[in-house]
């Protein structure tokens, strides 16, 4: 995070906070099911340029695209095929953008689209050409509207859904706070929808267990993602020292209240020191191409003494990929450990597993490195 930004310990920080990035679903954007909600949209447009006035950089990032292309396109339920959902959201991405540029323009401020998908962040060049250009809009004074390329991803390489999209905006331009509003007012210690005695949690830590536990993963019918998701994002956000904000995106004036630091919504802080740049790009890696299982020593070894991961600790290798594939590393219950770029592929890593870095070429013929990931190849957990 740059020198003047605010790293949040309560609400009454949240005011002194200068870039944001609100992200808003599907549920609170659509009418329904019926297109977008214009009338919605222009209500939170008045409310961020507000933040703006104040000094805020505002990013956004909207769902909407396929609901809105179901509507246009005359289509009652979510089509299950890949191409549909493409052709979806191509048409539907036409009149998101539309509304949310006319409604800023009317408070005098630009907006931008831009489009992610997750080779845009797993690839280092690309990964740094986005945060450039999300930064210089940031620069300029307008307001970026990010979205997932719906009309060209598929299964394999979705981010998921929108709350793990915002979290790793977050930490590409680094913000203070991610703002995640949704159709719940927060997240509570039980389903609000089932439970009349749910209780809304106000405040707590984004690596809580136990908040994980708590959350539905249940979805709605028009979006992806459900409280699961937004909590696991708080985590994600974290990493580079943002809080996240989960509230309810239909009360009245939501930003402003938790811009004054009022007890709106459910307030996740950071608890660890910011990675740095280049470890958030390594964990914004969704898709691994191998696993590596690692036994109790070599755990400690990466965890403790933040070394790299040796042969001699991996007991076990499955999937298929080759040298600079990004693997993850799990321990014997299959737990997730550490993820980073590997230097051999998964048949001569096999071959490797639990002997020594000097009798690496005698079993292989070769080395091309002592380890089989460097440290400052990888992140763990």
């Amino acid at each position: 995070m740059s020198e003047s930004s605010v790293k949040l310990q309560d609400r009454s920080q949240i005011g002194a906070t200068r870039r944001w990035v609100v992200k808003i679903g599907s549920a609170l954007l659509t009418s329904n099911g019926q297109g977008v909600d214009r009338e919605a949209i222009a209500g939170w447009v008045e409310q961020m340029a507000a933040l703006k006035e104040n000094g805020v950089d505002i990013v956004l990032v909207s769902s909407g695209a396929v609901a809105e292309g179901m509507s246009r396109l005359g289509w009652n339920e979510r089509p299950s095929s890949i191409h549909a959902l493409q052709a979806a959201a191509a048409v539907g991405q036409m009149g998101l953008v539309q509304t949310w540029e006319s409604c800023f323009q009317k408070h005098g401020l630009h907006t931008a689209q831009v489009l992610l998908t997750h080779d845009d962040l797993s690839d280092r060049k690309r990964y740094l050409n986005s945060r450039s250009s999300l930064l210089t809009l940031i620069d300029l004074g307008v307001v970026p509207v990010v979205n997932e390329n719906d009309s060209v991803v598929t299964d394999e390489i979705r981010f998921g859904d929108n709350d793990t999209l915002g979290a790793l905006v977050a930490n590409l331009v680094e913000a203070e706070l991610l703002v995640i509003l949704t159709d719940q007012k927060g997240l509570f210690d039980k389903d609000p929808r089932t439970n009349s005695d749910a209780q809304l949690i106000s405040e707590g830590r984004a690596t809580d267990a136990a908040f994980k536990a708590m959350a539905s993963g249940a979805a709605g019918a028009l979006g992806r993602g459900g409280m699961a998701t937004k909590v696991r994002a708080a985590e994600l956000a974290a990493r580079s020292g943002a809080a996240t904000v989960i509230a309810g995106g239909a009360e009245p004036n939501i930003l402003q209240e938790i811009y004054a630091g009022e007890q709106a919504g459910t307030l996740l802080l950071p608890d660890q020191a910011p990675w740095a740049a280049r470890k958030h790009w390594l964990a914004g890696h969704l898709q691994m191409k191998g696993v590596i299982t690692l036994d109790d020593g070599a755990i400690r070894a990466l965890r403790e003494k933040g070394v790299s991961l040796l042969s001699v600790g991996a007991k076990k290798v499955s999937g298929e990929f080759v040298r600079g594939d990004m693997v993850s590393c799990v321990d014997e219950r299959g737990d997730r450990v550490a993820c980073g770029l590997v230097n051999y592929g998964a048949e001569d890593a096999e071959k490797i597993l639990g002997i020594a870095s000097s009798e690496i070429h005698s079993v292989l013929g070769y080395v091309d490195e002592e380890e089989l990931i460097h440290r400052d190849n990888m992140v763990v957990f």
